[in-house]
């Protein structure tokens, strides 16, 4: 199996990427690790668009997401929601949750295949639904440009464990 953690600590948001072809399959892999992602009840609310068509990328780029990234990366993956297929519980929808698992799924499979990615949350989603053909019912979520990287982007700065762990309550930290 393998070291996931190292995947974990190896992923980078991409924001400059070549515009170098995937390999036979990439596709279809990146999306079948999301495919696997846990849901809500099993409710697997997710639709996702392979977006390989330069005109495509080009009228996604224009709705936002990095530069130097959106129109040239050979994949974007454009990741879908049907928010009533999925649990809502004290006003908290779950296809959010659900949509953050797979999409992190897929990111994590591509860093393992030594490709790039940014996970794109700000956008005009109007102008995503009109390039695509997406109905109203559907929440954009995401957009996920995939290809190798043209960065290395450095190590971001995390909080310690020591700085973000309670032990069996709130407040109470691990003695040392």
């Amino acid at each position: 199996m393998d070291d996931i953690l190292g995947v974990i600590r190896q992923r980078r948001s991409v924001r400059r990427m070549k515009g170098d072809p995937l390999p036979p399959g990439t596709v279809e892999r990146l999306l079948e690790a999301a495919r696997l992602a846990p849901s809500w009840a099993n409710t697997q609310c997710w639709d996702f668009i392979a977006v390989t068509d330069p005109e495509v990328r080009a009228a996604l780029a224009r709705a936002g997401g990095p530069k130097n990234a959106m129109p040239v990366a050979p994949l974007i993956v454009v990741a879908c929601a049907r928010p009533e297929a999925s649990g809502n519980r004290a006003g908290l929808g779950y296809f959010m949750l659900d949509m953050g698992i797979a999409i992190e799924h897929l990111i994590l499979e591509a860093t393992s295949l030594g490709l790039g990615t940014c996970w794109v949350g700000w956008f005009d989603e109007d102008v995503v639904r009109r390039a695509l053909g997406i109905p109203p019912e559907v929440r954009v979520v995401a957009m996920v440009p995939v290809g190798y990287a043209d960065e290395v982007p450095p190590e971001r700065p995390r909080r310690p464990l020591e700085e973000i762990v309670f032990w069996n309550r709130w407040g109470v930290r691990k003695a040392r």
